[in-house]
Order: C-alpha cells, then structure tokens, then sequence
C-alpha cells in the first residue's frame, strides 16, 4: 500500500488494515515456524506497512 493511500484513510479504516495486517503477520510467523512459507519477503513488507500505518495514526491524532 502506498503512503499517499494511507494518508487518505480515515482512523477507523487505518485500525481496521492495521488489525488485519496483525493477523496476517500472525499466520506468516506461524508458516515459518512450520516450514510452509511460500514467500519470505512478505514477512518484511507486512512489517513495515505496520510501522507505516502507525506513523500515519500518530500523524493525524497530532494534527
């Protein structure tokens, strides 16, 4: 997801990608402990769409 999308979105649509990316990042650390995941980049890039999403949080309850 793009900074320019995120930033459009509204709290509540923010909490609701950050939820799911949670449970995403959840099943990605458990196909890693049992060997079955497909595409290990991904661990990184749901981890820094999280920190993205938190930036942006933080950015619009500051302003």
């Amino acid at each position: 997801m793009d900074i320019a999308d995120m930033r459009a979105k509204t709290l509540d649509e923010l909490k609701d990608e950050l939820v799911a990316l949670k449970k995403e990042q959840f099943n990605l650390r458990f196909q890693r402990a049992t060997q079955q995941m497909e595409s290990t980049a991904r661990v990184r890039q749901v981890r820094r769409d999280v920190a993205r999403i938190k930036t942006v949080m933080r950015e619009k309850r500051e302003s």
